[in-house]
């Protein structure tokens, strides 16, 4: 089970939410270009492209966390953050998430790779009536700490994404999704290439109306024993 603070016109409440079934998706970018770019950028880690794009991975709901620390296993894992659609009862809702991901894994099979880090959540949901006009304005942006740095891991704005209703269209036959789904919605490329790091935060900025959701966890590497 799932808690959320929602906000949405002068309204606040706080709801818990039960997720029936999670959807990643993937190879999401409008420009092909860019989505060639990201192929390239994981071939370099030697993890094979897809058949197709967009692609929407079935994940367990059990791998829904909204933590502020992540345990891990190994060294190879690393955030990517999303904008996230909630299909409640009276409506559809978005946060944002970091679909953490193990790299090494991930050469072996991408889907495989989605499933052995839990998908991390914020806490907050904005009404996505309110952001849908002015959607492609929305703009993400992710830090990593890597070898106790600091860096801006990814900005850009939600443009370089397919929208919203074209996913969910391409997904599931209509601009909308079944009460009780919840979908990734896709990430943008990484500034310096993918890689590990202690901390992920990230921040979804609705710059027209003048706020953020935000969100930050901490990463705890398991060793690896065999």
């Amino acid at each position: 089970m799932l808690t959320f603070e929602r906000t949405w016109q002068d309204r606040r409440d706080r709801i818990a939410v039960q997720i029936d079934q999670l959807i990643v998706a993937g190879w999401t970018a409008r420009d092909a270009a860019a989505v060639q770019h990201h192929i390239e950028e994981l071939g370099a880690l030697g993890i094979p492209g897809p058949s197709t794009y967009p692609l929407f991975y079935r994940l367990g709901v059990t791998q829904l966390a909204q933590v502020e620390h992540l345990q891990v296993l190994g060294p190879d894992t690393s955030g990517e953050v999303e904008p996230v659609l909630v299909s409640l009862a009276d409506g559809l809702w978005v946060t944002l998430g970091s679909d953490h991901t193990d790299r090494k894994a991930e050469a072996m099979g991408v889907a495989l790779s989605k499933q052995l880090c839990s998908k991390v959540l914020g806490t907050r949901l904005w009404r996505f009536d309110e952001v849908a006009p002015h959607w492609d304005r929305l703009v993400l942006r992710a830090w990593a700490t890597i070898d106790g740095k600091r860096v801006l891991y990814q900005e850009g704005a939600a443009a370089a994404i397919r929208s919203p209703q074209d996913l969910m269209q391409r997904c599931t036959g209509q601009a909308s999704l079944p009460p009780g789904t919840l979908m990734f919605c896709g990430t943008l490329n990484s500034i310096g290439g993918v890689r590990p790091g202690s901390r992920f935060e990230m921040e979804l900025e609705d710059p027209v109306l003048g706020r953020r959701l935000v969100h930050a966890y901490d990463v705890e590497a398991l060793p690896v024993v065999s």
